[in-house]
């Protein structure tokens, strides 16, 4: 089992080491744990044993400290291993940050305190393609009321944040939740063919109480309510998406390849010389290859260039203005396009490399293509690319839209 140092000062060149062990042993039942599709409770304890949920919370409030470069170099690298475990750590990577992009300071560094000491695994959904839900005024606060179909982590999450209105005049807002509070109801309906291991499942909301400071602020679109910096929560999410992919391409690519190699040794053999134990490759099959190569190193010097783009908007904080808020924005619906369909392209003709016997199911090549499918059906590129027409030909900012 890997465990994060013990030395406090964990610099960032260590956590992608960490994070390639955890790969390392994730990958090693991959398949099985797929395909008995149980919630991931002890793959949440080793995340939580290696130190890797505590990432992005600042030292001084008692977490790793490291940037936003490497949770998304993380999440690649787990990804590659198990999709699953993958979009699980990016959503949680970016859900435990919602107090910094819509509360106060004071309010995000009590929530990030908090989610440090007790290594809180974070869930939920933003996204706006649900009704949201409603958060009533009571006495002590408030009343939490409906009904959330695409929840992340809803099984094993310590804490939600979740997308509700305010009743009058329908602003939606960001709220923290307890998922341990009375009235907090898992459904029974995450049952997808792909990312078995994501936790994502409907939950009810009956009368759930909430305090006044676990409301974290506004979602409003609308010109004027948001900060620039807060607007920064959009391609921050975006960007978990792309290295999501990005890690499932390359995890797919790198079996493909070892499976090849166990089968054919790789030395460079002489024109018209047969390879070693079978026939020469088909010059059609390292065509597509060359390809595949093509579209995700691509797609992932896109990505980079959007991630130091971010840290950029990141760092100006509050002096950040609208013009380079939609910059950024722009590149990160860029990547996360161009990831999806380089996902979608690998996942499909990688197999070809492999021939019929892919298909056995205990390779379990199968499931890169089920963890990205699932994945792209819930936020479809075609969005981002309009988005980024729109842009181009009008100048026209990308709308504050959340993906998860």
């Amino acid at each position: 089992m890997t465990t994060a140092p013990q030395d406090d000062q964990v610099t960032a060149q260590d956590w992608p080491h960490i994070a390639r062990e955890m790969a390392d042993d994730l990958a090693t039942d991959a398949v099985e744990r797929e395909q008995a599709g149980k919630p991931p409770v002890d793959e949440v304890t080793r995340l939580r044993e290696s130190g890797l949920l505590t990432l992005l919370v600042p030292a001084e409030h008692g977490g790793a400290g490291a940037g936003w470069r490497t949770a998304y170099k993380v999440v690649r690298t787990i990804a590659a291993a198990d999709g699953a475990v993958g979009h699980l750590l990016g959503s949680h990577y970016f859900l435990s940050c919602a107090a910094r992009f819509f509360a106060g300071p004071a309010v995000a560094a009590r929530v990030e305190r908090e989610s440090a000491a007790e290594g809180w695994c974070w869930g939920g959904g933003l996204a706006s393609d649900e009704p949201p839900l409603v958060l009533t005024p009571v006495r002590d606060g408030y009343a939490l009321e409906g009904r959330r179909g695409q929840v992340a982590a809803a099984r094993v999450a310590d804490r939600l944040v979740v997308r509700a209105a305010r009743p009058g005049t329908g602003e939606p807002l960001a709220v923290l939740v307890d998922p341990a509070r009375p009235g907090v109801v898992p459904g029974n309906d995450g049952d997808t063919f792909g990312q078995r291991l994501a936790a994502r499942d409907s939950v009810e909301f009956d009368s759930v109480t909430v305090a006044a400071d676990d409301v974290l602020g506004s979602l409003s679109p609308d010109d004027g309510v948001l900060s620039p910096f807060a607007c920064l929560a959009a391609p921050a999410a975006r960007l978990f998406s792309a290295q999501f992919c990005l890690g499932v391409a390359e995890g797919l690519l790198a079996e493909v390849r070892e499976y090849r190699r166990a089968a054919h040794p790789p030395w460079r053999p002489l024109p018209r010389q047969p390879w070693p134990g079978g026939p020469s490759p088909d010059p059609y099959v390292l065509s597509a290859c060359g390809e595949l190569v093509v579209a995700v190193r691509s797609a992932s010097a896109l990505a980079d260039q959007a991630v130091e783009a971010l840290v950029r908007g990141l760092a100006r904080g509050e002096d950040l203005d609208d013009e380079e808020c939609a910059e950024t924005a722009v590149l990160a619906s860029a990547a996360e396009a161009a990831a999806f369909r380089a996902v979608e392209e690998v996942t499909t003709r990688a197999l070809d490399a492999v021939g019929p016997g892919a298909a056995a199911a205990r390779h379990g090549f199968d499931r890169f293509w089920r963890d990205a499918r699932t994945h792209t059906l819930r936020a479809p590129g075609a969005h981002r690319l309009r988005e980024l027409g729109e842009h181009f030909l009008d100048g026209a900012h990308p709308p504050f839209t959340l993906p998860l």
